[in-house]
């Protein structure tokens, strides 16, 4: 279930814990560009006196047109559109181009609207169970469209996203490509604030069909409000579409590299060296959370982040995200754990290697109402399994180690011998 502290920093630190999926050296990286709405569908729409009608349709097609252009520059990418011209493709059609493609990425650009005129601001949404019941309304407005075309209305007539059974398949899917949607998202709203000086309302999770189908990462970006007089003009702007495009393609840039370093692809071609960074004298890890309660790998209390370690100290589980000694990659991680919901998320440094001074590390290895049986898996592979009773519950550990590197080592010993969903436990003496 957990990795070990070594194994994560080569193959996870410099990657910034994303996900990606079996992309080939040689293989150019596929990005679908989709252009919302189009045709007779308008999407938001507002009629100002001095500039007339401002259509989401247009918008979101010329910014589309601008992106693609500055990736089409790069070798290294293939640009495929779900529209480059006012048509209405069924969300179907899209999301099957998506992925008979295989594409590495997709990118959904929209605009935003509200019946009052004050809200301005961008937001980037991805794939997720509804968070925050105040995105509900966005959901609503691109989900809508579905009920334009008849391939869309097979497609999802039967889908309920409030059943169980939708959910729990949706948490299913959304944890395979979640963390690498969110860190570009954080890319694209980063961009937005400090380069275009704009106002982001942050990266959220929505339950939109778009994102759903896709198998891949995918992202929704609101890129501003029609609705609003100063934000509507500056969507209908040449300077501001450019600008958008220009963010969005950076983010893109920023991930691309990314994508590159875990395949070993050297980056030097396409942007001037920089001083490599030094690493710390710690390694740091995000603390998401401390609670009595123990989850599993995957458990929806997680939000579909990987290479979650607990640490439990004092009857409290604590849960750490990541981990790496570069101050870059430090940062990414406590962003893209904020961005999943883990608000009061902070980095804490662990100094390498170093031995308690008192007190030792152990594995928790099993909790039971019942005494576990002598012929139980776990008490035939182990000895010396130390067992303590507490409020009428059984604690089963094992081990007893110095420092929490081999702490992880051992617990990655145990999970090889087919003892799982242990926790790592500080014992202080």
């Amino acid at each position: 279930m957990i990795k070990s502290t070594f194994y994560i920093k080569i193959f996870y630190s410099l990657l910034f814990c994303l996900l990606f999926t079996g992309a080939h050296a040689q293989k150019k990286f596929t990005i679908v560009l989709d252009a919302g709405h189009g045709g007779e569908d308008h999407g938001a729409n507002r009629l100002y006196d001095d500039i007339g009608r401002v259509t989401e349709k247009e918008i979101t097609l010329a910014i589309t047109l601008k992106l693609g252009r500055m990736l089409e520059k790069n070798k290294d990418f293939k640009v495929i559109y779900t529209r480059k011209i006012d048509e209405y493709p069924s969300l179907t059609d899209r999301t099957n181009l998506a992925n008979r493609s295989k594409a590495d990425f997709f990118v959904s650009i929209h605009c935003n609207a509200n019946t009052k005129t004050t809200p301005y601001g961008t937001e980037t949404f991805v794939q997720g169970p509804d968070q925050n019941k105040t995105n509900l309304e966005v959901a609503k407005a691109e989900n809508d469209v579905i009920y334009l075309d008849e391939k869309d209305r097979q497609t999802f007539a039967a889908y309920d996203p409030s059943s169980p059974e939708s959910l729990i398949a949706l948490k299913i899917q959304q944890s395979k490509y979640l963390e690498s949607s969110l860190i570009f998202g954080g890319f694209v709203e980063e961009n937005f604030t400090t380069k275009d000086k704009r106002l982001s309302r942050g990266v959220k999770q929505q339950n939109l069909h778009v994102l759903r189908m896709n198998a891949m990462p995918s992202v929704l970006i609101e890129t501003g409000f029609i609705s609003n007089y100063e934000e509507a003009h500056y969507l209908a702007s040449d300077k501001g579409q450019t600008e958008i495009a220009e963010s969005i393609f950076n983010a893109i840039m920023s991930y691309k590299r990314a994508h590159d370093r875990r395949l070993g692809i050297s980056d030097k071609k396409q942007e001037p060296e920089k001083t490599a960074e030094s690493p710390l004298k710690n390694d740091f890890r995000v603390l998401l959370m401390s609670s009595p309660l123990k989850y599993s790998s995957g458990d929806p209390a997680l939000k579909g982040l990987n290479y979650v370690l607990p640490i439990k100290e004092n009857n409290l589980y604590k849960y750490y995200y990541g981990v790496s000694n570069y101050a870059s990659v430090r940062d990414i991680n406590l962003k893209t754990a904020k961005d999943a919901g883990f608000r009061s998320a902070s980095a804490v440094g662990f100094v390498p290697n170093q031995k308690l001074s008192s007190g030792y590390y152990t594995i928790e290895v099993a909790i039971s109402r019942e005494k576990l049986s002598s012929n139980s898996y776990i008490l035939q592979t182990l000895k010396d399994v130390n067992r303590e009773k507490v409020n009428g519950t059984f604690f089963y550990t094992y081990g007893n180690v110095k420092t929490l590197e081999d702490a992880v080592k051992l617990q990655k010993e145990l999970e090889d011998k087919g003892i799982k969903n242990t926790v790592i436990q500080k014992v202080n003496k």
